[in-house]
């Protein structure tokens, strides 16, 4: 049976985006439905894997262990919303330490994929921000913006990857997919 994964950014997506960094497991705020469509999604056989970029550890507002108890409160709510992530894969560099795991490089995605051992063409990545667009594209893979975050900004600007689909949130999402689209 094929693996049915999808790859979803942190913030903008799963929890409010903040200009200022998410430094604390207090400023991690989940957005109206986004932990009920990933119970949801879970339920119905979906593996959900998070892909983020953390330049705030490289930039010094935050550490590994700031970030991994941030992560604990997200798979805490997660899993009282009858979720599951299996991982959070991040990129704790800044732009200019030139790695290849800092969306919107395709690494992190290259990564998830020799991990699951899956092909890109079959992964999905919802995203706020054309980063995130251009690194699963770059990948091989298949792109959704959702409107939260930054994404109404992302797609008023008008740099859409072909193919791309658009909805309103993570909720919208799980419903087209658990449609069976």
């Amino acid at each position: 049976m094929q693996l049915k994964l999808l790859i979803l950014d942190r913030d903008g997506v799963i929890n409010e985006d903040d200009p200022g960094y998410i430094k604390s497991p207090e400023e991690w705020i989940p957005i109206p439905g986004s932990l009920e469509a990933i119970g949801e999604l879970t339920r119905a056989g979906w593996s959900l894997v998070v892909a983020t970029n953390q330049s705030g550890v490289a930039r010094g507002y935050y550490n590994v262990e700031t970030l991994n108890r941030i992560h604990a409160r997200m798979y805490k709510a997660v899993n009282e919303a009858g979720g599951h992530i299996d991982a959070v894969f991040f990129c704790p560099h800044g732009p200019e330490d030139q790695c290849t795991c800092r969306k919107p490089l395709p690494g992190m995605i290259l990564d998830i994929v020799r991990r699951y051992n899956i092909q890109p063409a079959d992964c999905i990545m919802v995203g706020d921000s054309q980063r995130d667009l251009d690194c699963i594209v770059a990948a091989g893979g298949r792109a959704i913006l959702v409107r939260t975050g930054n994404g109404a900004k992302t797609e008023a600007a008008g740099h859409l990857p072909p193919g791309t689909l658009v909805f309103n949130d993570l909720a919208a999402v799980a419903r087209h997919l658990l449609a069976g689209h």
